[in-house]
């Protein structure tokens, strides 16, 4: 009965070359020689690799799939006995061990620069319509000496005469499977293929220096604390002279003596005593808009929300505005003189809470009629 190398692999037929590969290289970390020794193993080491090798090949599979024997139509393999033909993809098998096979060849001294951050402190008001701040930050840039190039004026890299400018070098190791070459990076140039004999002065063979700017941020309307506003290509200029990355800036709002936001809306307390609250009035509110008042109708209660529309945050998208909400604190004279005291006695009684304990002065009956219309709502 011919071996079934889906099963093998443990995937489904319609499996794809993504799903085999990744299949077989955890079957391989298993059940390598050098990892687990026992004949047994080797033997099913054998079966997934010539599994890998039918499945991995678009002919192979092709013929396998139409019940033909693919390693006989190629003239043997790994399933005649020993590893054979199934190492055509050692590097997957070195994959499985080391992880995805590293860029051959020299790696450029030009790099992208790192990205940057700095965090900038602004009102509420500001927060609140938008506005224009001078930024001053310190990032690397370009060394104006070398250009860039990390070598001191009249002098360039030079070819590295350990790797002769491939970046990497070879050891050949003995294994069971026979000679094998390892390549890695060059410890004289670090991987470049090029070496800097005489460094700039100035950066010191890096290419860039540190220095301090003045950028000009606009804050759009609405941000709030955490919003990080990009700046294209303003962060750190990469090694080599490379490419700048980007520079972000992170708000950060400071609290307000008056208003606290949540959101788009902001919030207040105004304090009223109690004979404002019983009759009604209007009280003057410095907003962000300037000066408004706060209409504070007859009955109004402590506790109570009075919402001014379109007085709060602007909305960073879309248009519009959030709200002011004025929250009413009605404030209960703690001290009162005789006089004031038999008022409030007076008007107790009026509205039934209290018996009579005295006479009204004269004058003092027309006031409480309208004080006793005014708490009983008429």
């Amino acid at each position: 009965m011919a071996t079934d190398y889906y099963a093998v692999l443990g995937v489904r037929r319609d499996a794809g070359q993504d799903e085999i590969k990744k299949a077989f290289r955890r079957l391989a970390r298993e059940l390598h020689p050098d990892v687990n020794p026992d004949p047994k193993t080797q033997e099913r080491f054998k079966e997934i690799n010539a599994a890998y090798e039918v499945l991995s090949d678009p002919q192979k599979k092709q013929v396998y799939d139409l019940g033909g024997d693919p390693l006989s139509a190629a003239g043997g393999g790994a399933g005649a006995g020993g590893f054979g033909a199934g190492f055509g993809n050692f590097s997957d098998i070195m994959d499985a061990f080391f992880g995805q096979a590293s860029q051959r060849g020299p790696r450029s001294r030009t790099r992208r620069g790192q990205d940057a951050m700095i965090r900038l402190e602004i009102e509420l008001d500001e927060a609140a319509f938008g506005t224009t701040k001078e930024i001053q930050v310190d990032t690397a840039v370009t060394c104006g000496t070398c250009n860039g190039e990390g070598a001191a004026p009249g002098t360039s890299a030079q070819t590295c005469d350990m790797c002769r400018g491939r970046g990497e070098v070879s050891q050949v190791t003995r294994s069971f499977l026979g000679q094998v070459m390892t390549s890695r990076p060059c410890p004289q140039c670090q991987g470049f293929g090029t070496v800097v004999p005489t460094p700039c002065p100035e950066c010191a063979g890096d290419g860039r220096v540190r220095s301090r700017r003045t950028l000009t941020v606009k804050i759009p309307a609405g941000v709030d604390n955490g919003t990080r506003i990009q700046l294209a290509g303003e962060g750190e200029v990469g090694p080599g002279g490379g490419p700048a990355g980007d520079l972000y800036v992170e708000i950060r709002e400071l609290p307000h003596t008056v208003f606290q936001r949540r959101g788009d809306d902001l919030h207040c307390t105004v304090t009223i005593p109690m004979t404002a609250a019983a009759l009604g009035t209007k009280v003057p509110l410095e907003t962000l808009d300037g000066l408004d008042e706060v209409d504070i109708r007859p009955g109004t209660q402590s506790g109570q929300s009075i919402p001014l529309h379109q007085r709060g945050i602007t909305h960073l998208r879309g248009g519009g505005r959030g709200d002011l909400v004025v929250h009413v604190e009605v404030q209960t004279p703690s001290k009162l003189d005789p006089e004031q005291e038999e008022l409030l006695r007076r008007l107790a009684v009026l509205r039934g809470e209290e018996r009579p304990s005295g006479h009204f002065q004269p004058g003092q009956q027309g006031l409480f009629s309208r004080l006793k219309d005014a708490f009983n709502g008429r």
